[in-house]
């Protein structure tokens, strides 16, 4: 049996290295998803780069960048990209393969390329545009109506920011003195973290959508990197489906990303877009000026018109009164003629019959007079023996009374030995009784006893 052989694990691996090393001499453009940076503080960064279909990976490798190249190649990328290195980015890498002995096979990634990566980036943002449209959602949010005068503003952006600043300077010092009402909405407005967080924020304005007319999103005052986001679906998804109109003052000078696309409305920086909204006052105050000045000059006509038929009114109506007047004045003259005339032969045969009634009245006045005498005569003799009767009659009754009422007097009660019982000043009574320990008068003939309630007992 032949003797084995041997060999020691650095002899492999540096075999292994060597016959890599004689293999892949040259460089290689590889395309590969950073799946992490793991950027270390020395500066060194040792990513992991993946290749995936469906969501499952199919190879994966570890890089290498060392820190002066990593700071080179970060530069070149966001002044093309205007985006940092990221993870989840996919990447076109000139690479050498490399072998160590301890850390084993690795890819030293040279260079990157990113105009390939600002491809990748268009394509991703081409998607979101075209699922957008499949979807209906594309114009949705610009067929929302604009309010007339959009005075409630929410702003969805981040409290330090000099675009936020720069809205509200313009917003509120505007030379008309248009009043505004805001209210921020807190968020991180570029990374990999914006995305969720412009979602939250509308999740929350969602919440009280009454209370506003419009949301603007505005950035500005910083390089134009992180501008990716404005393309992720989701965002933009948000964005297109809100209630309120949208407007998006982001605040840079490349081309249009998907989120200002589906917007109501884009202004290239915060400062335009809060002119923008100034504008609008401006356009509504115009509007009620012109208005105004419509309707005083339709009033004015409108009078003009008014007077000129009043006048011709007036001077057909004198006319009119004028004629009127004098034939009524004509019939008033026949009546009063007529009148006077009948007035006179009314009167005369009038007289003539109060004279007849004159006589006859003097005649029957005498008779009934004479009649009435003799029947009072009569009258007077029948009644006087009766009256004597009932005056007499009356005068016992009212002698009687007047003994039973000294009779039943107090004075002659308390007397005859009865008493009168008094509790807070009035007889006791069903309405006014005392109760045990309370005070009691008694009122006798002679004396007011006081005394005391010791006890109380109904009576059967």
């Amino acid at each position: 049996m032949s003797e084995k052989q041997i060999f020691t694990l650095f002899q492999v691996v540096k075999s292994i290295k060597k016959t890599l090393e004689d293999r892949y001499m040259q460089t290689y453009w590889v395309k590969a998803e950073m799946h992490k940076l793991n950027r270390y503080p020395s500066g060194h960064a040792f990513p992991e780069l993946v290749q995936k279909e469906d969501d499952k990976i199919l190879a994966q490798i570890t890089g290498t960048i060392w820190k002066q190249n990593l700071d080179r190649i970060n530069t070149q990328f966001i002044n093309v990209v205007k985006e940092p290195l990221k993870e989840g980015t996919t990447l076109l890498l000139l690479v050498k393969i490399t072998f160590s002995e301890t850390f084993g096979l690795s890819l030293q990634i040279l260079d990157i390329d990113p105009s390939y990566s600002l491809g990748e980036l268009q394509r991703q943002r081409d998607e979101t545009l075209k699922r957008l449209l499949k979807e209906g959602l594309l114009n949705l949010n610009q067929q929302l109506d604009f309010p007339l005068l959009p005075k409630r503003i929410a702003i969805i952006s981040a409290d330090s920011s000099k675009g936020l600043s720069d809205f509200m300077q313009v917003l509120e010092g505007n030379e008309n003195g248009y009043k505004f009402i805001t209210h921020l909405f807190p968020a991180y407005l570029q990374g990999d973290v914006a995305v969720q967080s412009i979602i939250q924020a509308l999740n929350k304005i969602k919440q009280f959508q009454s209370y506003f007319d419009v949301v603007v999103i505005v950035r500005g005052g910083g390089a134009e990197v992180g501008m990716t986001c404005y393309n992720h679906y989701e965002l933009c998804k948000a964005i297109a489906e809100f209630p309120l109109p949208i407007l998006t003052g982001i605040g840079h000078s490349t081309n249009l990303n998907v989120a200002e696309m589906i917007a109501y409305r884009n202004e290239i920086t915060p400062s335009k877009l809060a002119e923008f909204l100034i504008q609008t006052f401006r356009e509504f105050d115009q509007e009620v000026k012109d208005a105004q000045k419509l309707i005083f000059q339709y009033s004015n006509k409108v009078l003009l018109q008014v007077n000129h038929a009043f006048d011709s009114q007036m001077k057909m109506f004198k006319q009119v009164a004028s004629s009127y007047t004098k034939r009524v004045r004509k019939d008033i003259e026949l009546v009063e003629s007529s009148l006077l005339r009948n007035t006179k032969h009314f009167l005369k045969n009038n007289k003539d019959q109060l004279n007849y009634f004159q006589n006859e009245f003097g005649h029957a006045a005498k008779r009934n007079l004479t009649l009435n005498h003799n029947q009072l005569s009569q009258l007077t003799i029948l009644l006087k023996p009766s009256v004597q009767r009932i005056l007499e009659k009356n005068s016992k009754d009212i002698s009687q009374l007047e003994k039973s009422v000294r009779i039943l007097s107090p004075e002659n009660v308390l007397k005859r030995g009865y008493s009168i019982t008094l509790f807070k000043g009035k007889t006791v009574s069903l309405e006014n009784v005392p109760t045990e320990n309370d005070e009691i008068e008694t009122i006798t003939s002679d004396a007011v006893l006081k005394a005391k309630v010791v006890s109380i007992k109904e009576k059967n």
